[in-house]
């Protein structure tokens, strides 16, 4: 997993194509936007796999997580073990 600082995104690099999550910081707090994987790599399980590292970063920081992506949403509802990191308001 390549952070990409300058594009705001976390991504896999896969047969020449980018798999990423779109994220945005403030403060102690991530923003995990958008996920978007390329159809040439869909079906792969690459959005999860992405998602596992990304969630692991996340946990080694000690941010804290506002999921706002639908699959990230969908992701954390099946992974339950994340819970600690979503900053419920």
């Amino acid at each position: 997993m390549i952070n990409n600082k300058a594009g705001g995104q976390f991504e896999f690099h896969i047969d020449g194509v980018v798999a990423k999550i779109g994220y945005k910081i403030k403060g102690d707090k991530i923003y995990l936007i958008h996920t978007e994987v390329p159809k040439a790599i869909a079906g792969r399980g690459v959005a999860s796999s992405l998602a596992e590292k990304v969630l692991s970063d996340i946990k080694q920081k000690g941010l804290r997580l506002i999921p706002l992506c639908p699959f990230i949403k969908k992701y954390l509802q099946r992974h339950t073990e994340w819970d600690f990191l979503i900053l419920n308001d």
